[in-house]
């Protein structure tokens, strides 16, 4: 028996195993309410105080240079710009973006990550001057300023450098504090919104029948696969208790029956729910092996006509399994018993792979294959 036919009849014996139960989730892990979400903030400044690993603000890096004349002149310092040498190398241009947290108030304090926008090589033991930070609308929502702290380092000689980490990339903790809050009035909603992350529409189903047994009936119901529409009548207008009350009921999700193949790294990924039709499967073993073992050739000791020419030796092996059979792959044989099977048996992930979608070629594989 071949080791292919091997693997699917190890696979028959699996469909006697138990299979466990589906695992149960808060809608809190599984879904988001309406407003409550995070918004990203981008600005531009500048780095100060590196220990000559700036930017080159006289040739590579003009938009450094620029700012920093700027940045003097706002500090009531002159600079005529026709006549000034910069050649400073303790100053960099940086990016630097930051996350609002949902229901962020004036004066709280937010985590910044500062990136390098010039040539710098580090931006270690630099300081980031004040930043402001804006949305998407253009309006600032925070300002950013304080010690750069980096998880790697760059050392450099004339014959060698090493390079940890990324040293042009750092942050701030708690070095940005919020000047503009995001106006959302959650206490004033009549109604509320539940947007699921991975919408299915038995999913929205379950969650809005759930939360019906549990407050009322007619407080819930699903507009689409990924929303459902909560009503606050029942309780007085009061969302924050809602949200407490049903964000901890548990929920089994439903998913669609899925196949993730990765074709660079070889890693493949089952749904629970994938199952595959009465199929035959034969897999053949051809393998040709071709080794190159050129030798040398030398002419005698003080020959004066021969010449020293690399001879070619090619060596072709050809080995087929001859004895290869069909084997009979039962219906609803759930594609994680085939998959264990043939891992027993040391079949490895390109064979994988091969195999699983010449079995949805053949419209046996009830699922979906999505390659990356």
């Amino acid at each position: 028996m071949t080791g292919a036919a091997l693997a699917l009849s190890v696979a028959f014996t699996l469909l006697t195993l138990p299979h466990p139960a589906s695992a149960l989730s808060r809608i809190k892990d599984i879904a988001e309410f309406e407003g409550v979400r995070e918004n990203q903030l981008v600005g531009y400044g500048l780095v100060v105080g590196l220990d000559g690993t700036g930017d080159d603000v006289k040739k590579k890096s003009p938009f450094t240079r620029e700012s920093l004349i700027g940045m003097l002149e706002r500090l009531g310092v002159k600079v005529n710009q026709a006549n000034a040498d910069l050649e400073t190398k303790n100053v960099a241009a940086v990016m630097v973006t930051a996350t609002l947290p949902a229901f962020s108030r004036q004066g709280a304090e937010i985590d910044v990550t500062v990136s390098s926008l010039g040539d710098a090589s580090s931006l270690q033991g630099g300081t980031l001057l004040a930043t402001p930070m804006l949305g998407a609308d253009g309006e600032i929502y925070a300002v950013g300023q304080g010690q750069i702290t980096i998880g790697g380092f760059k050392a450099q000689g004339e014959a060698e450098t090493i390079v940890r980490g990324v040293p042009t990339s750092g942050r701030i903790t708690r070095g940005g504090i919020v000047e503009r809050e995001v106006p959302f009035a959650l206490s004033q909603l009549q109604m509320i919104k539940v947007a699921l992350r991975n919408p299915d529409f038995t999913t929205a189903r379950r969650i809005a029948d759930a939360i019906n047994e549990f407050v009322g009936g007619g407080t819930a119901y699903a507009m689409d696969p990924g929303t459902v529409q909560l009503s606050l009548s029942n309780y007085a207008g009061d969302p924050t208790a809602l949200l407490t009350d049903i964000e901890q009921l548990p929920i089994v999700p439903d998913q669609q029956a899925r196949v993730v193949i990765d074709e660079n790294t070889g890693v493949v990924v089952i749904g629970q729910n994938v199952r595959i039709s009465k199929v035959a499967i034969a897999q053949g073993n051809l393998t040709i092996r071709i080794t190159e073992t050129p030798q040398v050739s030398q002419p005698s000791p003080f020959s004066n006509t021969g010449v020293t020419t690399v001879v070619p030796r090619t060596n072709i092996d050809v080995e087929e399994d001859a004895d290869r059979q069909l084997a009979i792959l039962e219906d609803s044989v759930t594609l994680e018993e085939l998959v264990a099977g043939l891992n027993s048996l040391g079949v490895g992930p390109r064979d994988l792979i091969s195999i699983l979608q010449s079995i949805k070629s053949a419209g046996a594989l009830q699922a979906d294959i999505m390659v990356q």
